[in-house]
């Protein structure tokens, strides 16, 4: 995801995480802030017994998201892998990004996998994988906004999603971006005519309008970003299986596959 770490307070969302445990999407056993880890096969340490759990800020299309009664995307396909390699089943936590960034998501989750860019900030406090996805960003305008351009985009109404590496495009270009919670939302302002652009990841927004000739992709950032899935710092065993089912999915072609699915073509 556009993601990049944040400044401001969390969300209300985060708040429910840190108070409260999280709203777990499917079911997560377990309790208490710190859960004691538990051993699972391979010797790789599970929070919950039998049970990945992934920490993942839904929705967030096409990387996750719930369609009939079921989360689903990019993302969520390689998590159900990482899952599988261990013979243990995918339990998703829905948390807010600024709790995933900042690293406080691993005192509930084994791993967060929620389209990542991968920063030195965010390496400070939590490991990472091999990159799975290169993602850059785009300025994606309405017909008749008379944005051409990031420059055309000045004083116009452009929304960005809070906390991404795409707020804070907008904010270095000198842009004034409304921001909003999640991707969602942002993608429903921009439909609905409530801001006339959107700056953020090629594929999310790329997904967002590709069947909808209203809008178009007016401007593309080679940014260099690429997503990762993070990992509590130290924790070496589930880096190393983690890293072992990225390399699997890559040289048998079903990261190739999977992007297909979800982003019509792979991403070069």
């Amino acid at each position: 995801m556009f993601k990049s770490l944040a400044t401001a307070k969390f969300s209300a969302k985060a708040v429910a995480l840190l108070a409260a445990g999280a709203l777990s999407l499917t079911a997560c056993g377990g309790g208490g802030a710190t859960p004691a880890a538990t051993s699972s096969e391979g010797g790789v340490q599970l929070i919950n017994p039998g049970k990945l759990t992934v920490c993942s800020d839904v929705p967030y299309e096409p990387f996750e998201f719930q369609k009939d009664g079921k989360i689903v995307g990019f993302d969520m396909d390689i998590a159900a892998e990482v899952a599988k390699d261990m013979n243990a089943e995918l339990s998703v936590v829905d948390s807010s990004f600024e709790a995933i960034e900042t690293g406080t998501a691993l005192t509930q989750c084994d791993v967060s996998i929620s389209s990542i860019s991968i920063t030195e900030p965010r390496k400070a406090v939590m490991d990472f994988s091999e990159p799975y996805l290169d993602d850059d960003l785009t300025l994606v305008a309405s017909e008749g906004s008379g944005i051409t351009d990031v420059i055309s985009a000045k004083g116009k109404k452009v929304g960005v999603q809070q906390a991404t590496t795409g707020a804070k495009y907008a904010k270095d270009q000198g842009l004034d971006a409304q921001q909003f919670e999640d991707t969602g939302l942002l993608v429903q302002a921009l439909k609905a005519g409530t801001i006339d652009a959107a700056l953020g990841n090629q594929s999310v927004l790329g997904y967002a309008i590709k069947d909808d000739p209203k809008y178009k992709r007016v401007e593309d950032f080679a940014t260099g970003e690429k997503l990762g899935i993070a990992i509590k710092k130290g924790n070496t065993a589930m880096l190393d299986h983690v890293n072992s089912t990225l390399k699997r999915l890559t040289d048998d072609g079903t990261l190739k596959k999977f992007e297909t699915t979800w982003f019509g073509e792979p991403t070069k």
